[in-house]
C-alpha cells in the first residue's frame, strides 16, 4: 500500500503554515485555469514521493500552491489515468496527499463528451452524480483504516451544499452551465455509437476517461467532492465530426475563461462560508 505521508509532509513543508483548504485537480485542456492563482509554491510531481506522472498531453504535472480570493489551494496541474498503466489507483496517494496536508475538499474538473442532445460542447455541467461503467474501483485491495472505512457510502458523492455554491458562482459570474449524472469509460478509446445509446439508456449526460477514482478516493477519506465538466464535444453517433484529443484540448482552452470566472465567483463565496454538515 502506498504511503503518502512522505509527500504530505512535503506539501506542508512548501505551505509554510499556511495549509490548504482546498484541492483543485485541473483535467485535459485546462492546465491555464492555474494562472488564477496567487501562487506560492510550485513543485513537479517527480519530486513529490510517489507522485504518478501524467504521460497525456495537456496535463501539466505538477502541484501549485497559493490562494484564490481568500482561499488556501492546493492545485494538481493534471491527472494520471487508469488507461495509462492500468491502474485505477494511480491517483490514490495524491489525494490522499491532499488531505493529510490539510484540505476539506476537492473540486475536480475533466473534459467530457455530452450525451444530451441540448447541452453542446463549450459549457460546463457540474456532477450530481456518476456511473462507474469501468466497473474498477482504486479502493481495491488492502485497506487502511486509519484513511477510512472498508466500505464506503456514496449516497451523496458530490456535495450538495459545494454545488449549491457553484450553482450560487455561474448564477452571478453569468456562465452557462448544466447539472447532470457523469459516466467513467475506461478509455482511451473513444466509444461507439452503440455504447453512447446504452449509456443514454442508463441516464447519463456526460462521458469521460477521469475523476471518478478521484472521486471514490476523496469521499473514502472523508473529503466533500464537487466535479465540473467542460462539454467539449458531442459523444460518437451525436454528430458528424470526428473525435480525438487535439479537438478535446482545443475545446478546453476555449471554455477555460468560463470556468476561470464561475470558479472566481465560487472562491469568494467559499471565503465568507462555513460548509459543514
Amino acid at each position: 500500500m502506498n504511503d503518502f505521508r512522505p509527500a504530505a509532509d512535503e506539501i506542508r513543508a512548501l505551505a509554510r503554515g499556511h495549509l490548504p483548504r482546498v484541492g483543485l485537480v485541473l483535467g485535459s485542456g485546462l492546465e491555464t485555469v492555474v494562472d488564477s492563482i496567487d501562487q506560492s509554491a510550485t513543485i513537479a510531481y517527480d519530486a513529490l514521493p510517489g507522485f504518478p506522472i501524467p504521460s497525456v498531453e495537456g496535463h501539466q504535472g505538477q502541484l501549485v500552491l497559493g490562494e484564490w480570493n481568500g482561499v488556501r489551494i492546493a492545485c494538481l496541474q493534471g491527472r494520471a489515468h487508469a488507461y495509462e498503466g492500468g491502474d485505477p489507483g494511480q491517483m490514490r496517494l495524491p489525494i490522499r496527499a491532499l488531505k493529510s496536508a490539510g484540505c476539506e475538499m476537492v473540486i475536480l474538473t475533466c473534459a467530457a463528451g455530452s450525451l444530451n442532445p441540448s447541452m453542446p460542447p463549450g459549457h460546463l455541467m457540474c456532477f450530481t452524480d456518476h456511473i462507474n461503467w469501468s466497473g474498477l474501483s482504486p479502493l481495491v485491495g488492502p485497506n487502511d483504516d486509519d484513511v477510512g472505512p472498508r466500505f464506503v457510502d456514496l449516497t451523496g458523492a458530490y456535495d450538495s451544499r459545494l454545488r449549491s455554491l457553484l450553482e450560487q458562482a455561474a448564477v452571478e459570474a453569468h456562465v452557462d452551465w448544466y447539472q447532470g449524472v457523469y459516466l467513467w469509460s475506461l478509455g482511451p478509446n473513444f466509444e461507439t455509437p452503440a455504447e453512447i445509446r446504452a449509456f443514454q439508456y442508463l441516464g447519463a449526460d456526460a462521458v469521460g476517461m477521469s475523476t471518478v477514482p478521484e472521486c471514490l478516493v476523496a469521499r473514502h477519506c472523508g473529503l466533500r467532492v464537487a466535479a465540473l465538466a467542460v462539454i467539449t464535444n458531442f459523444a460518437a453517433g451525436l454528430d458528424s465530426g470526428v473525435l480525438s484529443h487535439e479537438g478535446t484540448l482545443a475545446s478546453g482552452q476555449q471554455a477555460v475563461p468560463g470556468m476561470v470566472r464561475m470558479l472566481d465567483r465560487f472562491f469568494t463565496l467559499l471565503a465568507d462560508t462555513a460548509v459543514t454538515g
